[in-house]
């Protein structure tokens, strides 16, 4: 079976090179290898550092790369660039493997029988659309599935920008003042909302009667001998306009005066569900949920009838140092962001040495918030790095950064991606998901905050009120697994060099879900304050 002759092939490739390597690669390797021989589907989520630093592609590429059909990856464009360059040519060189890699947007010919890489975009446009560049039927893996849920949404998302107002009135002359006036209001109604850090406003029942009065105006008068088709934009967006399933909102550039219109579907699942059965897939991710089964992803994208498995990262050589402060007030207090700023300019100018944790009870089960994962005796200090500030309150943001800035200068940046050796990044969560990978490990990663999606967010609310009219839990269902698994993205980087990372989030103590975040987080040893002799 393929199964085998992947895993001696690995096996002898890995004593061959003797490099560390992620202890998982011979049983990655062998379930990708098995979703190939059964046509199976699969969702794998790899976690800790093998994440980061991309270990993990060696098994699933040796699998591909054996398997005597035709098979597809779908990744990111650094991730496509990676096995073209580095990955696919060092695989082919060592096991003098002859199957054909293409990069392209369409199947290569009926006869291919190789491997092809694409990019998401352009699969999910094929396989949501009515496209035929890609059969159905060819094995499929999708690396880098974390961010599975944002590509299709934006595949999904309908837009319409000030230019395309003027490609209706055109297409419609007879109706060109009923466009440029539900344009003029619809825009006023834009300006008109409080400004908020996210520049997007949802839209209310009255903007969204004026849409749908527009429609049935066009639609219902509509003569083929003098009015022409409806402009491919504007058919879209007709095609998604379905409030209240839809989220439907504006974004407004105040400096230029232009407002855009947005419209998406909230449950993805209705859309996605037929695109599974076409093919079998292997979908493979850092941190997909924060349960094996990952129940609340499979719901979300219509995924059903699959193999799911968790790695977890590796006790003895990824363990984090975890700072879990109990003296800070919780974030919705007014007292916060005062507490929130001496504890960081603490923490800045006192390096952190995990060698000086104190108090720890050695744990060899999942550290918990009252128990302590072993150490070492040793005192293990990792290089010097730079520091990581993690907030996503806009407005705060901008205010720690000036205060830090006022006092160690030009070694902070506020999201910049030229950070030194010893530089102080403050920086979002969308930024540091990003920039991450680029971006040197941190020594020190400061989470000011836990990573719920804020209700001040207009998009986050509309997601929240349709979980509230199916009467659904939206926070554990939403709000909870989003979070745990950006900070488990997040503090990948940190497991490195046994980097330290301070979570100054008290709600970790004090609510019912901080057991599952700091479970989340371990292998962590961990401690409540900070040593004495803690010092520069």
């Amino acid at each position: 079976m393929i199964e085998a002759q992947v895993h001696q092939q690995l096996r002898a490739l890995l004593r061959e090179w003797g490099e560390p390597s992620w202890p998982h690669q011979l049983t990655l390797a062998r379930l990708v290898a098995r979703a190939l021989r059964l046509g199976r589907s699969a969702l794998l989520q790899v976690g800790g550092l093998s994440a980061y630093q991309g270990e993990y592609r060696l098994s699933y590429l040796i699998a591909l790369m054996m398997w005597p059909g035709p098979a597809i990856v779908v990744a990111p464009e650094p991730t496509a660039q990676r096995l073209l360059m580095v990955d696919l040519p060092r695989l082919q060189e060592k096991l003098r493997l002859h199957k054909p890699v293409h990069r392209g947007d369409c199947w290569p010919g009926p006869d291919f029988s190789g491997l092809l890489i694409t990019t998401p975009q352009i699969w999910l446009s094929d396989r949501l659309g009515d496209g035929g560049q890609f059969p159905d039927g060819v094995p499929t893996l999708i690396d880098d599935a974390d961010n599975l849920e944002l590509w299709a949404q934006s595949q999904l998302t309908a837009d319409l920008a000030a230019l395309d107002w003027n490609h209706l009135a055109l297409a419609y002359p007879n109706h060109q003042g009923l466009i440029e006036d539900t344009h003029v209001a619809l825009t006023h109604a834009a300006f008109q909302r409080p400004i908020n850090p996210y520049h997007r406003y949802l839209l209310d029942e009255n903007d969204c009667q004026r849409l749908q009065r527009l429609h049935q105006v066009l639609t219902a008068s509509r003569a083929p001998q003098s009015e022409g088709p409806m402009p491919i934009q504007w058919a879209r967006f007709w095609r998604q306009f379905n409030p209240p399933d839809h989220l439907l909102w504006f974004s407004v550039d105040r400096d230029r005066g232009q407002m855009g219109l947005h419209c998406a579907p909230v449950d993805l699942a209705t859309a996605l569900t037929p695109v599974w059965p076409r093919q079998s897939v292997v979908l493979i991710g850092a941190a997909l949920d924060p349960d094996p089964g990952a129940d609340n992803f499979r719901q979300r994208l219509g995924l059903s009838d699959l193999t799911c498995l968790q790695f977890t990262p590796n006790r003895h050589h990824e363990a984090i140092q975890l700072y879990l402060p109990t003296h800070l007030p919780l974030p919705n207090t007014p007292q916060f962001q005062a507490a929130l700023h001496q504890e960081i300019r603490h923490l800045l100018s006192q390096g952190a040495r995990p060698s000086q944790f104190e108090d720890r009870r050695e744990d060899r089960s999942h550290p918990g918030p009252d128990t302590y994962a072993e150490s070492d005796p040793d005192g293990f200090v990792p290089p010097a790095g730079p520091t990581v500030i993690l907030l996503d309150d806009l407005p705060l943001k901008g205010q720690l950064g000036a205060a830090l800035a006022g006092e160690f200068g030009s070694r902070v940046q506020v999201e910049q991606a030229n950070l030194g050796s010893n530089g102080i990044l403050v920086s979002g969560w969308e930024f540091w998901q990003r920039q991450r990978a680029f971006l040197p490990p941190p020594n020190l990663l400061i989470v000011a905050t836990l990573p719920l999606p804020s209700l001040e967010n207009p998009l986050v609310a509309g997601r929240v009120a349709f979980h509230k009219r199916r009467r659904q839990d939206w926070f554990r269902l939403y709000l909870f697994p989003t979070a745990v698994t950006e900070l488990q993205r997040a503090v990948a980087p940190s497991r490195l060099h046994a980097g330290t990372v301070a979570l100054l989030d008290t709600r970790v103590h004090y609510r019912s879900y901080g057991a599952q975040i700091l479970e989340a987080l371990s292998p962590a040893a961990c401690t409540r304050s900070l040593p004495s002799d803690w010092r520069p």
